[in-house]
């Protein structure tokens, strides 16, 4: 009975120092009171650490943003700096003499060549269109065309082309689409 002479120690140092509140003169009671400080100081650790957690994930949270920009900048940067070449040649074509038509004609392929190869180089695809099957994932059908010589829903003329980058369509291509009269 160890503890119960504690107990009665305790009561006589806290009749000795006023008024105190009591909550269970059972030994239960006192032991679940002599665990509440271990408890207590468990909390404020997890607190503590739980705070430190939260607070290394909003500079995670905040670092992979900023990389994020980073990464941004630095792709269109690299874009930009494919198509200088064409904006060079667009300059001195513009700078020189003026051509006959067919030089002025040559140049401007050749320009175009040039920007259609740095835009590949980026993963720019043409969409098929002419021949094809209408399919409205790729094609923007503007007029339909009564046909009987070709297939039913087959693009016969491209309007204007159609570009995708891997499974993503930047533009759809803009068609005119044949039909089968209804006769």
């Amino acid at each position: 009975m160890d503890t119960e002479h504690q107990l009665q120690a305790q009561d006589r140092s806290h009749e000795e120092s006023g008024p105190v509140q009591r909550t269970s003169g059972t030994p239960n009671a006192l032991a679940n009171q002599a665990d509440a400080a271990p408890r207590d100081t468990e909390y404020q650790v997890l607190l503590d650490r739980f705070a430190r957690m939260q607070a290394d994930f909003e500079n995670f949270r905040k670092r992979m943003a900023r990389e994020q920009l980073d990464f941004k900048k630095s792709a269109v940067a690299d874009a930009l700096t494919s198509l200088l070449p064409a904006l060079d040649s667009f300059e001195l074509a513009l700078a020189s003499t003026p051509p006959t038509v067919e030089e002025f004609r040559s140049g401007m392929e050749l320009i175009q060549r040039q920007l259609r190869a740095a835009l590949e180089k980026l993963g720019l695809e043409t969409v098929p269109a002419k021949g094809e099957r209408f399919n409205p994932h790729l094609h923007e059908a503007v007029e339909v065309v009564d046909q009987p010589e070709v297939a039913d829903e087959q693009v016969i003329h491209q309007l204007r082309r159609g570009y995708r980058m891997g499974d993503r369509i930047l533009r759809p291509s803009m068609v005119v689409v044949a039909r089968k009269p209804a006769n």
